[in-house]
């Protein structure tokens, strides 16, 4: 989760009753997921998921494949 919510990843979550206890995604956050490969019905983006006491124990799953590219990813690109 950790790694989820500080590189903004998409994430499943595996438990509906967890996913039901979560606010709903925002106006942004669904434009975003819009983007995200392989989308479920259970996917939220790992930032965006405030961690409270109704979903202590969240289980959830990283997509095997992500569509997040970063300048470093490209040949010949600088690496920080």
């Amino acid at each position: 989760m950790d790694i989820a919510q500080a590189e903004g990843l998409e994430m499943e979550v595996d438990d509906p009753a967890q996913f039901d206890a979560m606010p709903e995604p925002s106006y942004d956050e669904e434009d975003m997921l819009d983007l995200a490969f392989a989308l479920t019905a259970t996917s939220r983006l790992g930032c965006q998921v405030k961690m409270s006491k109704e979903i202590d124990g969240l289980k959830v799953r990283l997509p095997s494949k992500t569509r997040n590219l970063q300048a470093a990813d490209f040949k010949g690109a600088k690496k920080s």
